[in-house]
């Protein structure tokens, strides 16, 4: 009979080899989850067979070769009862060995057990017990039961011989030295090198602890309704109510879950038979349990039970494994019922988990066919037909067809294609390449720095890593998530906004102490963003509004022009459009504020730079191909990205920002005039000097002095500098008297801080990360080290100088949690980031709050 009682013993007053009771000394940091959930479980009086935890300490001892007191250990059971040992790890997500049923079984006690269960019951208990042993415990290769097949006397007889033939030596008949090699299988199983290098992949610190659990077995065998099984209160996949789980009659362990087809439903269904119609007390005692289990342990709970002739034991509680959409919905659904606060709602969902609620995902179930890898550069799945350049995409669009673009890197001339596209995949960059900025800004999933594959471009192939050939045309997925290029079109899961995600936002929010801002280039940008409910945009990149066709010409044309009078007649035509472009995001914003960067490329990216584009250039302009060729070789420069570019323009080129302005601000006056007050932030991109900002503050203070006259009304604005390059930081404190505000541009300053190529580091990174050079990808994690004094000396210099001066950061560092918590430590106002990474940012800097608050 199963002992329930806890007597007490001699093993209790001993903390590495404890009697699991209601107030016995156990811990999850010293015994491991699963026996501190068995104490929970026994506090609650709820049927759990008799247990004895063994310590992390007592195991690493086992695993050295040191036993603890067998007999004290076997005295705590009833005699003759079987026994099984479990894993019990600080975190269940870190694994550990399998669990060893039937420990004890021999020819006695398979007597005792056929007269009481039945030869049939008793046999297959035995039989499995000696397969187990030999396999996980013995270390012996399971192809020598291959020849076992079949049940009853005759395979029990088989597996004994084979294991006797094997090591040459009975079968052990002696329930404390089976328990024994258990115990120092499952220890040194954990010391391994493969179980110690997989636990690490998840996270677990290298010298992690094992503790093990020692448990009198419920048979879930024998006469009347006996059986195993599992069952939760809730979906894993939505996390909606529901009762789910499955129930094996005649089974042990977790034998409901293998697929075997005669696995009942749990409650009453049309399907088939279930647990409800077989044993509905033992149902109704079980469903009690779990809810039971739900309110005093906090959490949604996978209850592990056993029926043994219609009598409930509960061998185990974890925690219910679950989707994205689940883990939100299950927290909120626990907050709103009391059993959680709304703060422990909001540390329970990990920030980066909402990525997979804001896009498309590959199914967890789907078969995946990797053909290459590459950097997770933006969030989300998506399937399409290869096309290898931007016209081919947006030829796709037009004709319904779902394509990736597959580049060998992207470009400011492939942004139209890019939003044709599904996907996109590159064969160069890093994390903050141009091809992952814009994935990242408007929701499209990427993969960029797939270097293990080869991207002809000539022949329209793409080359896997395994020689497969794939040409324009095939289809193949790109998972932004995890950085795999897969061949075919895998099953998805699709993105799943609704109620308890916005609630959850809506709690964050109320916590939140730090601005969150959305950078966001296009209306459709600015429009996500105030769906997540950004505080503003704090980034809008103007250059990429000047790559439509219709304005791509004219662009061209200002460049060609020879004089500054030939240059503002150009852009005459072009300020229209900016201002219905400013015009259409300060309406979306609805008063929030709209922080716009002033052109920033060097302007030889507007040029075509194949021959079949510059003559189309040459015929737009009416000019001798000679001359186009000659001038876009003559505005070549040998470093683009440090040459002509930013400010340098706009003292250099003063047209191209004046014209901005005045769109700007005329859009501003036409957007109040039926909205809030419009009081637009000005960003003057890679200044280095003061001077740049004396210069370009003058020729927009002139344009707003005009605009006021013109219009006939007054206006406000706010005059910022982009701090990315080192200099900038340094010398803050004469920068910041001619500045509202100063927002650091992570991505730039990474990248001159290091004398690094944000689009080629991508190429070596994850050696140095690997090799200990750097922590992690500076242009995916904040170096809060190097380029993190460099913010704080700005900050820091810039606020003595100007006390009221907004500090911020926009680069793509602005969604990451870690940055979060340094700009928060460091003072600053508010981040911006990609409107996809807002609801990320946002959580993230709630749990930051909340943390503080605990602490």
């Amino acid at each position: 009979m199963l002992h329930l009682n806890y007597r007490n013993a001699a093993v209790q007053n001993n903390p590495h080899t404890t009697l699991v009771t209601a107030t016995a000394p156990i811990a999850n940091t010293t015994h491991g989850g699963r026996a501190k959930c068995l104490q929970r479980l026994v506090r609650l009086e709820l049927p759990v067979p008799r247990t004895v935890a063994l310590s992390f300490d007592a195991v690493q001892r086992i695993a050295k070769g040191e036993l603890p007191d067998i007999a004290a250990i076997v005295s705590q059971f009833s005699k003759g009862a079987l026994l099984c040992v479990r894993p019990s790890s600080e975190d269940p997500d870190w694994g550990g060995p399998g669990a060893v049923l039937n420990i004890g079984m021999n020819a006695t006690r398979f007597e005792g057990l056929a007269a009481r269960l039945g030869h049939d019951a008793a046999q297959a208990i035995y039989t499995r017990f000696v397969q187990t042993y030999a396999v996980d415990v013995a270390r012996l290769d399971p192809d020598m039961f291959e020849d076992v097949t079949g049940g009853g006397a005759d395979a029990l007889q088989a597996s004994l011989r084979a294991y006797e033939a094997e090591l040459d030596e009975p079968f052990p008949a002696s329930r404390a030295e089976q328990l024994a090699a258990v115990l120092k299988s499952m220890a040194r199983a954990w010391d391994g090198t493969t179980a110690r290098l997989l636990r690490q992949a998840k996270g677990a610190p290298a010298d992690a602890g094992l503790g093990l659990v020692v448990q009198e077995m419920a048979l879930g065998l024998g006469t009347g309704e006996c059986g195993s099984g599992v069952l939760q209160l809730v979906d894993s996949d939505t996390g909606l109510p529901q009762i789910t789980g499955r129930y094996l009659s005649q089974s042990q362990g977790r034998d409901a879950l293998e697929g075997d087809a005669a696995a009942l439903y749990l409650s009453r269904d049309p399907r088939g038979p279930s647990l409800e119609d077989l044993a509905p007390d033992a149902f109704d005692a079980l469903k009690a349990h779990a809810a039971l289990m739900r309110v005093k342990l906090r959490e949604e709970m996978q209850v592990e039970f056993v029926i043994e002739d219609g009598a409930l034991f509960i061998l185990d509680g974890v925690r219910v494994v679950r989707s994205s959409q689940a883990a939100v919905r299950i927290a909120v659904h626990l907050a709103e019922d009391g059993v959680i606060s709304q703060a422990e709602a909001l540390m329970r969902v990990p920030p980066r988990t909402l990525s997979e609620l804001l896009h498309r995902q590959v199914s967890h179930t789907a078969k995946r066919d990797i053909i290459g890898r590459g950097i997770a550069a933006s969030p989300g799945a998506a399937t399409g037909q290869i096309v290898f350049t931007a016209a081919e995409a947006q030829a796709s669009a037009a004709r319904a067809e779902p394509c990736i673009l597959v580049r060998r890197e992207t470009s400011p001339e492939d942004i139209r294609g890019m939003h044709a596209a599904q996907g996109v995949l590159t064969e160069r960059g890093g994390i903050t390449s141009h091809a992952a900025v814009i994935g990242r800004g408007i929701g499209l999933p990427c993969v960029v720095g797939a270097s293990n594959m080869r991207f002809n471009r000539s022949k329209t192939q793409l080359i896997a890593q395994d020689g497969r050939v794939f040409t324009a045309g095939e289809t193949i997925t790109v998972d932004g998530s995890t950085g795999q290029v897969l061949a075919g079109a895998p099953q998805m899961r699709e993105a799943a906004l609704d109620e308890s995600f916005q609630k959850l936002m809506d709690w964050a929010t109320d916590f939140c102490d730090i601005g969150i801002r959305a950078n966001a280039d296009t209306p459709a940008d600015a429009q996500t963003a105030r769906n997540f409910n950004a505080q503003g945009i704090g980034l809008c990149r103007t250059e990429h509004m000047f790559f439509d066709p219709g304005r791509l010409t004219v662009m061209r044309e200002m460049i060609f022009a020879e004089t500054s009078k030939d240059r503002r007649a150009v852009l005459e035509r072009l300020l229209p459009m900016q201002r219905d472009d400013f015009t259409q995001l300060f309406r979306i914003m609805d008063g929030q504020p709209v922080c716009i960067r002033l052109f920033d490329p060097p302007l030889h990216e507007f040029l075509p730079r194949d021959g079949t584009g510059q003559r189309e250039l040459a015929d737009a302009l009416d000019l001798p191909l000679s001359d186009v060729t000659l001038r876009i070789e003559a505005m070549s420069e040998y470093n683009p990205m440090l040459g002509l570019r930013g400010v340098r323009l706009g003292v250099t080129v003063p047209e191209i920002y004046e014209m901005q302005a005045r769109a700007i601000f005329e859009a501003a006056v036409a957007a109040s005039v039926d909205g809030p007050a419009v009081v637009p932030e000005i960003m003057i991109p890679l200044v280095s000097a003061r001077r740049e900002v004396e210069l370009v503050k003058t020729s927009i203070d002139a344009v707003a002095a005009a605009v006021r006259t013109e219009q006939e009304q007054d206006f406000d604005y706010r005059l910022g500098v982009m701090v990315e390059t080192p200099r900038a930081a340094l010398r803050t404190a004469e920068i910041a008297p001619y500045c509202a505000f100063l927002s650091f541009g992570t991505n730039d300053l990474t990248q001159m801080a290091y004398g690094l190529s944000r689009d080629d580091a991508g190429r070596f990174m994850s050696q140095y990360v690997q090799q200990g050079v750097f922590p992690e990808d500076p242009f995916h994690v904040l170096d809060t080290d190097g380029v993190g004094e460099l913010l704080k000396l700005g900050a820091d210099r810039g606020r003595d100088a100007q006390p009221g001066v907004t500090l911020s950061i926009c680069g793509e560092h602005g969604g990451n949690p870690e940055s979060i918590s340094f700009c928060r430590d460091a003072g600053f106002d508010y981040v911006s980031c990609s409107p996809f990474r807002v609801p990320v940012a946002r959580l993230a800097a709630a749990q930051l709050a909340i943390g503080d608050n605990i602490g």
